[in-house]
C-alpha cells in the first residue's frame, strides 16, 4: 500500500521528463461529463496583472510587482500581499477602475475557449483575487455565469487603499468554486478549475480536474 497521492507524485516526474501533462481522475461517467469551469483571471484569462496596471496609474508599479511576485512564489500570504498592494492605490480616482478595465487584453484563444465551452453547455465563471469593478465589463462581454472577486473600498469617488468584505484569497477561491458548484447543482468531480499562481492551488485541487495554465513554479 502506497500513501495516497503516490501515483500523482510519480506521474509528475514522468510528465516532467516527457514534457507532457498527465491528469489522474477516478474512472466512471462523472469523469467524462464535466459541466462547470472556473478560470483565474490575471495571467490566465487575461494577459498581465490588473493590480500592476492599477499601480502604474499611481506610479508605483515596481513596488507592487515585487510584492506580486513574492506572493505568486508562495513566499507571502496572499491576503497580506493584497493589503500591501492595494494600500499603494489610496487616493486614486475611481475612474481608474473602468480605465484599466478597458485596457485588459484577453489571452489568445480565451474568447473562443469560453464560447466553445458555453456551446457545449458548460457553466463558466471567474474566480479572481483581483477586483470586481475592473473585470465586470469583461465578465459581461464573455457572458460568464459567475464571478467572485475582491471589492475595493471607494469613498467620495476615490480609492481608500482598502478591500471590503470577504477577501478572495487562496482558500476563498476554493470556497467560491464550491459555492458555484452548489448553486448549479453540479458535483465537484464534474468541475474544472484553471489557474496559474500559488493562490489557485486549493481551487485546482478542489475541482475534479485542475489545470495549471502558464503555471508559476509553486
Amino acid at each position: 500500500h502506497h500513501p495516497p497521492g503516490t501515483l500523482r507524485k510519480r506521474l509528475v516526474d514522468v510528465a516532467r521528463t516527457a514534457g507532457v501533462d498527465v491528469a489522474v481522475e477516478r474512472a466512471g461517467l462523472a469523469r467524462r461529463s464535466k459541466r462547470l469551469i472556473v478560470f483565474d483571471v490575471d495571467s490566465t484569462l487575461i494577459q498581465g496583472e490588473v493590480i500592476e496596471m492599477l499601480a502604474a496609474h499611481a506610479g508605483a508599479e515596481a513596488e507592487v510587482r515585487a510584492v506580486t511576485e513574492a506572493a505568486m512564489r508562495g513566499e507571502l500570504d496572499f491576503t497580506e500581499s493584497l493589503r500591501r498592494r492595494v494600500a499603494v492605490l489610496a487616493g486614486l480616482p475611481e475612474s481608474v477602475l473602468a480605465a484599466v478595465g478597458g485596457e485588459l487584453e484577453l489571452t489568445p484563444g480565451a474568447r473562443t475557449t469560453i464560447r466553445t465551452l458555453k456551446r457545449l453547455g458548460f457553466r463558466c465563471g471567474v474566480v479572481s483575487g483581483g477586483f470586481t469593478r475592473v473585470i465586470e465589463g469583461l465578465v459581461d462581454e464573455l457572458g460568464m455565469d459567475f464571478v467572485a472577486a475582491n471589492e475595493l473600498e471607494i469613498v467620495d469617488g476615490r480609492l481608500t487603499g482598502r478591500v471590503v468584505g470577504e477577501v478572495v484569497d487562496r482558500p476563498g477561491k476554493a470556497r467560491a468554486l464550491q459555492r458555484f458548484a452548489d448553486e448549479s447543482g453540479v458535483p465537484l468531480e464534474q468541475c474544472v478549475a484553471v489557474g496559474d499562481g500559488a493562490n489557485d492551488i486549493d481551487m485546482l485541487s478542489t475541482a475534479g480536474l485542475g489545470i495549471a495554465f502558464n503555471a508559476k513554479p509553486a
